[in-house]
C-alpha cells in the first residue's frame, strides 16, 4: 500500500503573481503546524506544485526528512480563466457542474483532473509502499480525489480549509481509505 498526504497550501498573501505568491504570517505559522502533524508519519518523499505558497507549506517536512522537494508542474492549481472572472463562486460552480466546460483560456475539470491524475498515477507506480507528501491546491486536489471516488466533488471542495491535509491510502491504483488529518 502507498500513502499519499495531500496538503492544500496554507493562507497566502494575494498578489497577481500566481507562481510567486508567498504565504501570509498565518500561513507560515500553519505550515509549521503541518510539519508537526507529519513528522511522525515516516514520510519518504515530498512533491509539490511549483507555486511558492505550496512549496512553502511543505518545506518544513522536506527539511525534517532531509529531502529536496520534487516539483511537479501537474500539481499546480487549475487555471479557471485567462481573465479574472466576475463572480468566482458562480464560475467554480459552473465548471464543477459540467466537467467539460471551460472559460476562455481556462481548464475544464476533465482536463485538470487528467493532468493531475497523470502525475499522481506515475508517483503511485514508482513508489509502492511509501509515504508521500504532495503540496498542492484545493481544486486540483479534489479533482484528483474525485477521479478515484466520485463523492469528492464541489460540495466537498467547499468544506476545505486553508491549509488542509488528507491521507489517502492506495492499493495499486485503487483508493481504499481517506482520512482528514488537519486539526
Amino acid at each position: 500500500m502507498t500513502t499519499i498526504y495531500f496538503v492544500r497550501h496554507a493562507h497566502s498573501i494575494y498578489t497577481p503573481d500566481e507562481l510567486g505568491r508567498p504565504l501570509s504570517a498565518k500561513g507560515l505559522k500553519d505550515a509549521k503546524h503541518i510539519t508537526e502533524l507529519l513528522r511522525e508519519k515516516d514520510i519518504d518523499l515530498v512533491y509539490s506544485s511549483p507555486y511558492k505558497r505550496a512549496i512553502q507549506t511543505v518545506h518544513g517536512i522536506a527539511q525534517h526528512i532531509s529531502k529536496h522537494i520534487i516539483l511537479e508542474d501537474n500539481f499546480k492549481e487549475r487555471r479557471l480563466s485567462v481573465d479574472p472572472v466576475e463572480d468566482f463562486q458562480a464560475a467554480i460552480e459552473r465548471v464543477w457542474h459540467d466537467d467539460s466546460f471551460s472559460f476562455p483560456g481556462g481548464e475544464s475539470n476533465r482536463d485538470a483532473q487528467k493532468r493531475g491524475c497523470k502525475a499522481l498515477k506515475n508517483i503511485l507506480a514508482e513508489n509502492e509502499r511509501k509515504n508521500i507528501v504532495i503540496g498542492t491546491h484545493g481544486n486540483i486536489m479534489v479533482l484528483m480525489m474525485s477521479y478515484f471516488d466520485k463523492t469528492y466533488g464541489y460540495q466537498f471542495w467547499r468544506t476545505l480549509e486553508m491549509p488542509d491535509i488528507y491521507k489517502l491510502v492506495f492499493k495499486n491504483f485503487s483508493l481504499i481509505d481517506v482520512q482528514r488529518i488537519w486539526k
